[in-house]
């Protein structure tokens, strides 16, 4: 029998006052990774009942139109890995899934395959005072239950993947109160309709030991390493971009990162082993928000090869005059 159809369907935003939220009523986190390591937020859920974008700190870190949150991993390899097993965000029953959708990047495939399965494959697990979470983009032949079954909180219940209308591996996680979308960052604005920048609100549904791992972040390294030639973001996806090394053709840094707002600025510098830049860029200021940027920077083998001794990058994100984020990283060539 074919699996039940999954929605996902882009709902308005409930807030409720506050003693509709149940005391008891916590969230565990739906992914077996460790935020801001193994799996990073990409999007929340979009508050703004308008045609613009606002997550939940009146920040840009979403889409029109988003109804859940975003928890990515850091490349394809790690779907299949610990960090990508799905698990149950609170206890409750299995109401639908689906497990036999294509896992490939909406990418490859164009949107109009994924219609009307955009949850790729998933599944909804019914909750205790009318709440209803739903977990999308899993890995095909993954899920681990079926309608109708109990499952405890924190228990597994499949693998991320790439399925449905997905470009990167990751879980989009909905909770929905009476079929209504419910953030669970801030299910209730403060006065002036956002919560502090700092992490989850007070009144946040995450578990109390989950508050400052889930810590709002405007701009994230997930990537950065050596290659030793061009790197692609497809590359960087796969883990093949390469490794550095004193034969190899060039030395290239590069980093990848997540949520940078417009009108920042990125620059990178390779540093040699003496200290001096080896190469160095700066880049245009963006002219909008950016769920992703690739930057590298780097020098052909000179003759004789590169000089041992251990290499530095330097990536920093500008924004408004002021460093708003900074990443060092270093690789050590041997000696010929």
């Amino acid at each position: 029998m074919a699996p039940a159809r999954i929605a996902l369907p882009l709902v308005a935003l409930a807030l409720c006052p506050s003693p509709a939220w149940p005391e008891g009523f916590r969230l565990r986190l739906p992914l077996a990774c460790e935020p801001g390591v193994t799996c990073f937020v990409q999007y929340y859920v979009d508050r703004d009942p308008g045609p613009g974008i606002r997550d939940y700190t009146c920040g840009s870190r979403t889409y029109e139109g988003h109804d859940g949150t975003d928890f990515r991993l850091p490349t394809r390899v790690q779907e299949s890995g610990p960090a990508g097993t799905v698990l149950a965000a609170a206890a409750g029953r299995v109401l639908r899934t689906r497990n036999d959708a294509p896992d490939v990047s909406v990418r490859e495939t164009g949107v109009e395959k994924v219609a009307g399965v955009e949850c790729g494959n998933g599944l909804v697990v019914g909750h205790a005072d009318g709440y209803e979470s739903q977990y999308c983009h899993l890995a095909r032949g993954s899920l681990r239950v079926r309608p109708g079954d109990g499952v405890a909180a924190g228990q597994p219940l499949g693998q991320a993947g790439l399925s449905g209308a997905s470009e990167f591996p990751h879980l989009h996680f909905t909770l929905r109160r009476e079929g209504r979308t419910v953030d669970p960052f801030a299910p209730e604005p403060g006065p002036s309709g956002c919560a502090a920048a700092a992490g989850p609100a007070r009144d946040s549904l995450w578990e109390a030991d989950l508050r400052d791992r889930l810590a709002y972040h405007a701009g994230t390294v997930l990537n950065a390493g050596f290659s030793g030639g061009p790197v692609t973001m497809e590359a960087v996806e796969a883990e093949t971009a390469g490794s550095a090394g004193p034969d190899a053709p060039a030395l290239v840094a590069y980093v990848r990162a997540i949520g940078l707002d417009a009108g920042d600025v990125q620059s990178l510098v390779l540093e040699g082993p003496d200290g001096r830049p080896v190469a160095q860029t700066a880049e245009p200021a963006l002219a909008r928000p950016r769920a992703q940027s690739l930057v590298f920077v780097g020098r052909r083998r000179p003759e004789g090869g590169f000089p041992a001794g251990t290499y530095t990058a330097t990536y920093r994100v500008s924004r408004a005059g002021a460093v708003a984020l900074e990443h060092r990283f270093s690789t050590t060539l041997p000696g010929r």
